[in-house]
């Protein structure tokens, strides 16, 4: 099963990494505590709109921006998830007679 809290903080924290930020740069800007924003980082503690919204403001990239990134992470993750065959008895199915 995908969690979003992870790939949320994945992203954030990729983001952040990307800027050569702290955890206390983005936590005193976003207002919300050092150790809460580790934890939404680690995929531990899933945030709410509002503090997503606040952390995205304080590394100054647009929310939609940040939701984007996770939609195409969790796109790619589901891709990975799915077999690369077919089960046997979907093969004796009459759709597939004509393969």
């Amino acid at each position: 099963m995908i969690a979003l809290r992870e790939h949320i903080g994945d992203v954030l924290r990729d983001v952040r990494q990307r800027q050569g930020r702290t955890l206390r740069e983005v936590s005193s800007q976003a207002r919300v505590s050092l150790g809460y924003l580790s934890e939404v980082e680690r995929g531990v503690k899933e945030a709410s709109s509002e503090l997503l919204g606040s952390i995205c403001s304080a590394l100054d990239v647009p929310l939609s921006s940040v939701l984007r990134e996770v939609s195409d992470r969790i796109a790619v993750a589901e891709l990975m998830s799915i077999p690369d065959t077919i089960p046997a008895d979907l093969l004796t199915h009459p759709a597939f007679a004509a393969l």
